[in-house]
Parts: structure tokens; sequence; C-alpha cells
């Protein structure tokens, strides 16, 4: 077990679970994430092997003899006929019935109707009202000669959630953990496994907790199928709610004028839209104009009486174009049905998560190591709800006074979720504090930068902050850094959105042309390469070595590679990726010595070897010299690369500059071609030294 893992299962005792239990004791059953962790917190909140294999066991019994599988209702029925009483797992839905005053219960599964509800038990539990919920429900048979009656009688009823939450404990126990830590708990807990993600793409897998934990919250997040933008939303919280977009309608969402019922929004802390995109559906114009009044102010009408509510709103959908394609002929928003692509209602999403920064989810991304039980890290965020962290940022930073109050009600939503999510005992670094700042203001600077393009009556806005000394700092979104030509302009002004050019611009090579052997050969026209420096971004795409070393590297005939972490496969592939790049800028009849200095592996360092070798013995046959050593002295920790022609290149990760990906994968771009890899944050510095 990991150091984490152990620290996990240490503090919080009890209130873990080991997430790759779940697929295994799902089976067929269709329930919910969080019904099955709930079953797994009860018999597998352990971290000894064990008891988690006779926990399992349990569940799977308890699954196999009390869950309700729709094809075998009618079993389970006979089961609580001859048996007069059974135990039973199923989705459960509760409605008046105002001519006999009674309250009726309807079970999903299990497929009977009608069973009576005593008016306490819905008291306590309003969802049962409306959408439905998971329960464990003792069911009795008793068969009567009244043709009215139903021979089924509800015995007791428990929703699957937990009975106690000591937040006080909670926030003793985060205080034990660094942040770095304590951002992989929470993405163990929603299920993955954090060695596949970046900063960058942890936070974005967090803001989707959002709306759990922040009142009023309005969240879109579109992008590629295959993300995983729904799976929070249906399977993390029984606080929220998922509903398809097409099934939305007035009374099913906020209020029935006629009945007085009230819908969704006031009984469910999230309700997310899913398939939310689409340009041809259909939407009725008054369920825009009632959900923009209640995205801006809280409240919506019920005749002349106004009601309000402080459920969070998300919506997901896939987008139709790439982001290249949307920048230049549309917008981000291009895929919205017609009614929603409207300024105003967009103008009130506090955050947009770029959908196409997130990856493909692959099953080694998955987690097998430990994080809370769904249902205790839900009561957790549903507590948060009624504090406000909205102005932490205040003692260090400012905000730019020509941001509206709009936009800066988004950033504080934004900061206020994100900070009671990952300083829940307060305590965060000025540096912690800008990070988050900074993240919250580029999500709602996304939305600012569609609308202005959208709608020209919309004002240019300037994104930035300063802090204590009256610096200033500019905030901008990924897309706004890979793609730079087409920001301030309308659609029909962009004619070009390519990757821009490295601030540091080899001159151009003039080709040589092919000579016979007896013509002596041209000299080529030395580049002009300049010293300087480079940052890019996390998620960034459009890098390669091609681009980024191959100038640098033309001409040279000994380089020498120090980077102390050329171990593993994937290191190696990096490494042979940068000889290709050096067979490319060398002319054919040529020879080139390769160095790399690194250090040997304490575990595999015959695998390292052989990686080498094979290395060694292809590039021979092309006129590279690959050689390899390694520092012993145990102080080796630069990276860069060094030629003979006068340049070092250094690297602050080394060759390490591409975010992980499914190298098995024949038919995806990011196994061919390095520009279509998200890369790592990373820096890089052109030094001239001889």
């Amino acid at each position: 077990m990991s150091e984490l893992n152990q620290k996990i299962c240490d503090e919080f005792a009890g209130l873990v679970v080991r997430k790759d239990l779940v697929k295994t004791v799902k089976g067929n059953a269709i329930v919910p994430s969080y019904v099955l962790e709930y079953l797994l917190g009860q018999y597998c909140a352990t971290n000894d092997e064990a008891s988690i294999e006779s926990g399992i066991q349990t569940v799977k019994e308890i699954l196999a003899k009390h869950y309700v599988h729709r094809n075998e209702a009618g079993l389970i029925r006979s089961t609580i006929r001859e048996k007069g009483r059974h135990k039973v797992i199923d989705k459960v839905s509760v409605s008046l019935n105002d001519k006999k005053d009674v309250y009726e219960t309807e079970f999903s599964n299990l497929g009977i109707k009608k069973v009576l509800i005593d008016s306490g038990t819905v008291k306590k539990h309003p969802k049962l009202l409306v959408g439905g919920v998971w329960v464990i429900a003792d069911i009795e048979y008793d068969h009567t000669e009244d043709k009215d009656a139903s021979p089924w009688i509800l015995s007791t009823i428990k929703p699957i959630q937990m009975s106690h939450f000591d937040y006080d404990g909670f926030v003793s126990a985060r205080q034990k953990f660094s942040l770095d830590e304590w951002i992989d708990v929470l993405v163990q807990s929603i299920g993955f496994n954090p060695e596949f993600f970046g900063r960058r793409s942890k936070l974005m897998q967090l803001v989707r907790l959002i709306p759990f934990c922040e009142r009023n919250y309005n969240l879109i997040e579109l992008g590629p199928k295959g993300t995983g933008k729904s799976h929070i939303y249906s399977e993390f919280s029984p606080h929220g709610i998922l509903i398809s977009g097409g099934e939305v309608t007035v009374p099913k969402l906020f209020v029935n004028n006629s009945s007085g019922k009230l819908g969704l929004v006031g009984y469910w802390d999230t309700v997310a839209f899913d398939e939310f995109a689409g340009k041809q559906k259909r939407v009725d114009k008054a369920l825009v104009d009632i959900m923009k009044n209640y995205m801006a102010n809280k409240s919506f009408s019920r005749g002349v009486e106004t009601l309000g509510a402080d459920a969070s709103m998300a919506f997901v959908g896939n987008t139709e174009h790439s982001l290249p394609y949307m920048l230049k002929h549309s917008d981000l928003f291009d895929a919205l049905p017609e009614k929603f692509y409207d300024s105003a209602f967009l103008d009130r999403l506090h955050f947009y998560i770029p959908g196409w920064e997130v990856d493909i989810i692959r099953g080694e991304m998955f987690s097998n190591g430990y994080g809370f039980v769904v249902d205790y890290l839900a009561e957790v965020l549903r507590h948060l709800r009624n504090q406000d962290y909205s102005d932490r940022y205040s003692e260090y930073f400012k905000i730019s006074s020509q941001i509206s109050t709009r936009d800066r009600d988004a950033i504080h939503k934004t900061f206020s979720g994100l900070m009671k999510i990952l300083f829940p005992q307060g305590g965060a670094t000025e540096a912690e504090i800008e990070e988050v700042l900074k993240f919250s203001m580029e999500g709602r600077k996304r939305v600012k930068d569609q609308l202005f393009r959208i709608d020209n009556t919309y004002a240019d806005v300037d994104f930035s902050y300063s802090n204590n000394a009256g610096k200033d700092a500019p905030v901008q979104t990924l897309e706004e850094l890979q793609y730079p030509n087409y920001f301030s302009k309308t659609v029909g002004e962009v004619t070009d959105i390519g990757m821009p050019e490295p601030q540091i611009e080899p001159a151009e090579v003039v080709p040589q042309e092919p000579l016979a052997s007896s013509t002596p050969k041209a000299e080529p026209i030395e580049e002009e390469l300049k010293e300087g420096h480079l940052t890019f971004a996390e998620n960034q795409r459009g890098v390669s070595y091609d681009t980024l070393l191959g100038p640098y590297l033309k001409g040279a005939k000994h380089i020498t590679i120090t980077d102390p972490y050329i171990r593993l496969f994937y290191q190696a592939k990096n490494l042979m990726e940068l000889l290709e790049t050096i067979i490319k800028q060398k002319a054919e009849e040529d020879e080139i010595v390769v160095s790399l200095v690194t250090v040997e592996d304490e575990f595999k360092g015959e695998h390292q070897r052989d990686y080498f070798e094979k290395i060694q013995s292809s590039m021979f046959a092309v006129g590279i010299k690959f050689a390899y050593s390694f520092d012993t002295t145990g102080s080796q920790h630069a990276r860069h690369i060094v030629t003979d022609t006068g340049w070092k290149v250094s690297l602050d990760r080394g060759l390490d500059i591409f975010q992980q990906y499914d190298v098995n994968d024949a038919f995806s771009l990011s196994t061919r071609l390095q520009k279509h890899r998200p890369c790592k944050a990373f820096e890089v510095t052109f030094i001239k030294v001889g």
C-alpha cells in the first residue's frame, strides 16, 4: 500500500473504501456508485485484505438477495408473498393521492404501486416526492378482499445515505495532509488515479464538485464524448440528479402552477442536464426565460407568488467540432440548442470547463487506491454549502476594477467553491490562493470571451488581478495562449488561428538543391538562433521536439543529453523520439555522437540497460553513435542538452514534457504525433555557451 493510501486509511478510518471494489461487486446491478459504496462502507471500510474479501462476499450476497432486477421482479414479489416479508434495495418515489388524502409509494424495479407510506416519513425525506430515492425497505404482503386496498405493506424504509457526520473530525483530519496529498485524495475519491492527471486537469475534475458545495452555482462543460462529464452527477451524490436535456419542462424543473407541486430545484442540491448540446433540439422559450431569471436571482414565479431555491445547475454536452474549427468559424457555445444560444442565458454561467482538455477516460485511469465513501464526501460538500469563502483572497489580492458585478460574482463563487473543497480548514498560503483565484478567473473569462464574439454590445473586459505591491497579473485562457490570433476579433475577421511561432524564431533556411556527386556541396546558410526563455502551460498542445529543439540541434556533431530520469519505458521512448528529431536534422551521410548521462534505476537497471542497447543498435544504422553512462555521484539534478555548436538547452522537466497517453493505441493521434499530445507545465531556456 502506498504511503498516501495508508495515511487515508489511518486518518479517515471507517470512512474510506478501495475504489476498484465497486466494479468487483457491481456485476449486472444497475445501481449508482453511492449505493454500492454505502454497502462497501458498512463491510469493507478497512485496509485489511481478509476483512475486505469477506466484506466483498457479504455485499455480493446482499445484492444477490435483496437488489431487485427488473426481470426478476415477479420472483421477488412471489418471495414476499410466500415469506410474508422481505427486504429489498430499490429506487422509490412517492406521490400524494389527493382523492384519498394518502401518500402512495411506487417501487421502480419491483413494479408495485400504491403502497401506503406515513406522512412522517415523507416529511423526513421530501426527496421521495420528486425524482425518487434509493432505499433499503422491508415489504410485507397481506391479502385482503377489499379491491381498493393494496396487499403490499411498507414496514420500514431507510434511504441509502449516511446516518451521522462529524464535520469537526473531517477538518481536523484534513490538516494532516499537504495540498498535493489532499488533491490526490479527492481525485481518488472521485474514482480516478491521480498519476494520470496533471495539476490543472485535477482542478478541472474538482470544479465538477462545486455545484454540490456552492448554492446556485451555474456550470457548463462542453467537450468530446467519453470524458466522464456526466459521471459525477449520476453516480457521485444522493443530493444530485441527472436528467436528460430533452426531458426538461417548467413544471418538472420549477413548479406546477395547477397543483402547486414544487419541481426539482426545490429538492435537490444539484440538477444536471445531460446531453444538453444539440442545435436541432426543440426547447420551450418559456423554460429558457424562467431559467434565466432563476440563475440570476435564485427565484421563480408561480402566478403572483415568487418562490426561491438554492439548487445549482450543471449543463454537460458534446461538442460537434474541434476547438480550432469552433474558434475560426463560430464560438465555444456553438453546439447549444438555438433557444439556449442566448447571450443573456450564457452570461449567467459562472464557469466553463474546457472539455477538450479533459482526457477520454481509459481503463487504466481508474483508481485502485483508497478514497472516501462517496456518500461521506457528499455530506461534507453539502455541509459546506452553508459557508462562504469568497473573500479569502482579499488579504493578498485585488481584482481589476473593470470587472463587472456579474463577472465578479462568478469568480467569487468558483473561488469560494474550490477553497471549500481544498482548504476547508483555512490556512492557505498566498501562492495557493493565487493559483485558485487565477483558475477561477480563467473559467469565467472563457464565458466572457465567447459572449464578446456572440454579441458585440458586451465590452472587452480586463481580466487581471494585482497583489499588495500593486503588480498586475493578467489572466488568459489556454486557448487564448494557443490560438492568440482570433481573440478580440469577430468570426469574420479570423483568417489564421494556427499555433503562434515561438518567441525565439530561427531564421529561414534556404533549402539545398540536390546536386550531382561530382559537384562540390553547397554550404548551408546558418540559422539565426536566439537566446531566450519559453514557458508552456499544462494541457497546451502543438508542441513537439521537432519545432522546440530541432533548430538548436541542427549541424551538431556531438550532442550530450543530461537527464537523471531516463529509466522507465515511456522515458526511453521520449529519448527515442528526440533521436528521431536529430535524424531529421542531419544529412544522411553524416555521423553524430549522442551521449546520454543519466542515473541507473535502483530496481529496474536491467530493463534500463536493455532499452539503451536496443536504441544503440537501431541508431547505428542511421549514422548516430549513441552512448550512455550512469552518474554515480548522486548529485545530478540538472536536465539539459548541450551541443558542440555552442548551445545549451535547459529543460526543467528534461524530456518528460508530455502527459501520459496510451502508447498501445495505434489509432490515437497522441501516439503518432507529438503535437497532438497535451503537455505538462514546463519551461525551457536557450543559452549560447560558445
